[in-house]
């Protein structure tokens, strides 16, 4: 049976072309996700700057989240990563350095200082030992003096002015280090760094031939209790980029979820585009039937070459996945999505996993599709397959009934459980669920709608539409298997694409609802400065700002690991700079370790004001606030407020980021907070749309990554849509040449060709939006009370527009193409 199966493969190379290229590209999809996913995990980046030392102790960036009972043993503790710098004790680094087996323990402690306008990570001397880096002139720093790098263009013993948070201090350059490096003395780095006393982390050398196993477990027996972690081999990398810490978890996660959503569509695609290789076999099918061969027969044919292809699809798309991969992880490097030098991994299991996917989904598709011809009698098949009219199953019903049912629940969830953002999580497995189910009942409703486009065709097309009508009437289940990539192209389009426009949009307003700032100072804010700029005339109200993210310790409440998000703001100008308007108690009295609570968020601690409650800062450290105001909150965007100076001492820089200005006439004022500003370097002056421009930007970029790896799979859709049309195309090539052979000419055969176009596109576009709207309407009503999203009806045209071309194309050429035969050629081929 394979055999005669091969043997009539040229009879039908374009199913053949358009089924391998659906299961290549589909694997080449899941083997660069699946990279990614190893990417994630393997967390390979290679040590840079600390090259020199064999271990790195660092601050341990895990924070144990409370249980809810502290004493059921069973009950296990979530952890969340935290965003700001867990710093050590400086008599750390003495224990370490008297462990058997150091040579050398240094403490580093970084300092961002600006150097001839650059921003530069300066650091103390000793820390140049830890790549290692050497003089090229001059000698070590003593107090006053600095290294520089040899990009600075000073020379020894000139007298240079940096910038060091947010203070511009003169210093005598004693040496001069290649590249662009700042090394200040080392008894004066903390001091500098604002946190004197302690380090950034712990560069450890070990003498040489010493055994590293022995000399981690004697380090390691030193911190427990110190909040630290040990790091060796590459793991030393990431003690440098505290930036890029949660790079490898955002990355596996963002590979688990398009990796997921791609095997999806992917199993989709190849059981549709095989489905309808199989349908146009039916004749083929049919006669094998009828001249014996048994059912089973004819699956193991249909399996078997199923099977031939996906293996050779996933040998091909595994070698262009292993190109295409690389290419997408550089993209991601590129935005700061990982580090530039992180390393990219694609091993075994990811091939296995993309072949695997390949291999399973092509069985399942052709024993699906083989099954209806394996089962109908011969006399029936040989019928069937000239017109074929039955589509309903009690498979397709229970599938749709599932499809349905799965659809619905996650709309009624988001609707009833999730808030805000995190309500998009059900968009991926939802539009697939809707499109599946739609699919499955795409006959049925292919039927009633040409029905009922039947009679406005005939009217506006005459001829050409009369005959369009009559074939698809006749067709109308094959027309349905075209019908279904159209609809999931423009059902994965518009909703991902409508997804990232809300989200963005609903972002801003929740942004500029927020924002009561006429004029805003940007950079290192340090102490003192906010008094300055409330002494410039025409300024009604300064406020520092600070951002981070807290937890809470006690009492005891179910969050997770993204924490609650704080701005920490001067107490007495808070009302005035800030839009929460308090239900209760005085934004005013935000002042020392207080706290103000949106009133949902107080609500679910069940305490209020004059309250306390244990908060966990940006750092880890544990701090006690009383609750003094609650305010109302847009619900999904809930923000906490605390004291500036409380919020920046618990953040990696130490210092605000901000001093937000309200006045009544920002053009008079900005020129004179702009000479304020000139007075510290780094500081600059930004007015109210340039900072909404700037936080759309922002917004913006952190949808780039989405807009790319949904338009992969957009684009792989797309490649679905040509595929089905091309290959139903295609199959009707002996159709065309009888209606020449009695009487009608190529153009009729191209305008009927351009009406079947046209309707189906209707249809698919048609339910393409109902699959989009399904998926859209529970997150839309969920974060903006509405069921429509957000974002330009051209986003909209656009779509349908592309998916209109692409069929019209598609279709048109490959008639085009088909009627390049001779008629009397035509009307003898192979159906």
């Amino acid at each position: 049976m394979f055999r005669i199966a091969m043997r009539t493969l040229r009879f039908r190379k374009g199913a053949f072309v358009a089924t391998f290229l659906a299961m290549t590209v589909g694997a080449m999809l899941v083997l660069a996700c699946g990279g990614l996913m190893e990417t994630g995990i393997r967390a390979d980046l290679p040590v840079t700057r600390l090259a020199a030392s064999q271990f790195v102790v660092t601050g341990s960036q895990t924070l144990v989240l409370p249980k809810e009972d502290p004493n059921d043993p069973e009950e296990d503790a979530d952890s969340a990563h935290l965003p700001e710098r867990v710093r050590l004790s400086s008599d750390l680094v003495d224990e370490v350095s008297r462990v058997p087996g150091v040579a050398a323990a240094v403490g580093d402690v970084s300092v961002p200082a600006l150097v001839g306008g650059m921003s530069v990570e300066a650091h103390g001397w000793s820390s140049a030992s830890l790549t290692p880096v050497s003089l090229v002139s001059g000698r070590a720093p003593s107090a006053g003096e600095v290294v520089l790098g040899q990009g600075a263009g000073a020379t020894v013993g000139e007298r240079v002015e940096l910038a060091v948070r947010g203070n511009a201090k003169t210093f005598t350059v004693s040496g001069l280090v290649p590249g662009r490096a700042v090394f200040f003395a080392d008894d004066q780095v903390g001091r500098l760094a604002g946190h004197p006393g302690s380090v950034d982390l712990i560069g450890v050398r070990t003498q040489r031939g010493a055994d590293l196993g022995a000399v981690a477990d004697r380090i390691g027996k030193l911190l427990p209790g110190q909040n630290a972690t040990l790091l060796s081999r590459d793991e030393r990398g990431w003690g440098e980029r505290l930036e890029f810490a949660k790079a490898g978890e955002n990355l596996i996660v963002l590979s688990a979820v398009f990796g997921g959503f791609a095997v999806m569509v992917m199993l989709f695609v190849v059981a549709t585009t095989l489905g309808l290789s199989i349908q146009q076999r039916q004749r083929e099918l049919a006669l094998l039937r009828a001249v014996g061969t048994t059912p089973g027969q004819l699956r193991r044919m249909v399996i078997g070459e199923a099977l031939v292809m996906a293996v050779f699809a996933a040998a091909l798309g595994g070698l262009l996945g292993t190109l295409f991969g690389p290419w997408l992880f550089e993209r991601l490097a590129t935005h700061g999505i990982v580090p530039t030098d992180m390393v990219h991994h694609t091993g075994w299991i990811p091939m296995v996993v993309a072949g695997g996917a390949v291999l399973v989904g092509s069985f399942f598709a052709a024993l699906i599709a083989g099954r209806r011809a394996a089962r109908t009698r011969p006399t029936e098949a040989l019928a069937d397959a000239a017109i074929q009219r039955r589509w309903l199953s009690w498979v397709r019903v229970v599938l749709a009934v599932l499809a349905f049912g799965g659809g619905i629940a996650l709309f009624i969830v988001t609707v009833t459980v999730m808030t805000g953002p995190v309500a998009a999580s059900t968009a991926g497995p939802s539009v697939m669920l809707w499109a599946t189910a739609l699919a499955l009942v795409s006959p049925g409703i292919t039927k009633l709608v040409l029905a009922i486009l039947r009679w406005p065709v005939r009217a506006v097309s005459g001829t050409a539409g009369y005959l369009a009508t009559l074939s698809t009437k006749t067709r109308a289940v094959r027309v349905a298997a075209v019908v279904t990539p159209i609809m999931l192209a423009t059902g994965v389009a518009t909703a991902n694409i409508y997804l990232q426009t809300t989200t963005i949009a609903l972002a801003n307003e929740a942004f500029v609802e927020n924002l009561r700032a006429d004029l805003v100072l940007a950079g290192d804010v340090t102490p003192g400065l906010v008094d300055e700029v409330r002494s410039v005339p025409g300024v009604r109200a300064a406020s520092e700002f600070a951002s981070s993210t807290v937890y809470v310790a006690k009492p005891y409440l179910s969050q997770d690991d993204d924490g609650w998000p704080v701005q920490g703001v001067s107490g007495p100008a808070a009302a005035q700079t800030t839009a929460f308007h308090p239900t209760a108690g005085r934004l005013a009295d935000l002042t020392g370790d207080t706290v103000a609570l949106p009133e949902s968020q107080a609500a679910e601690l069940s305490r209020g004001v004059g309250d306390t409650i244990t908060m966990r800062m940006g750092d880890g450290t544990a701090v006690d606030v009383r609750i003094v105001a609650l305010y109302a909150a847009r619900e999904g965007y809930e923000t906490i407020l605390m004291p500036a100076s409380l919020v920046a001492a618990h953040t990696t820089s130490g210092l605000p980021s901000q001093i937000v200005v309200r006045t009544d006439d920002p053009a008079s004022v900005a020129p004179a907070l702009t000479r304020l500003a000139a007075a510290h370097p780094g500081l600059a002056v930004v007015d109210r749309d340039t900072l909404v421009s700037s936080h759309a930007k922002d917004q913006e970029l952190g949808a780039w990554i989405n807009y790319l790896m949904a338009g992969m799979l957009i684009a792989y859709t797309a490649i679905s849509v040509v595929n089905s049309l091309v290959m139903a195309t295609n199959a009707r090539r002996r159709e065309f040449g009888l209606q020449r052979l009695t009487g009608a000419t190529r153009g009729q055969v191209l305008r009927m060709m351009t009406v079947e176009a046209g309707m189906t596109t209707v249809i698919g576009v048609g339910l393409g939006t109902v699959v989009a709207f399904a998926t859209l309407a529970p997150f839309t009503l969920v974060t903006d009370g509405s069921l429509l999203p957000k974002g330009p009806v051209a986003v909209y045209l656009v779509v349908t527009g592309a998916a209109a071309l692409l069929a019209f194309g598609a279709t048109l050429f490959s008639t085009w193409v088909g009627l390049r035969t001779r008629p009397a050629e035509a009307a003898v081929a192979p159906a």
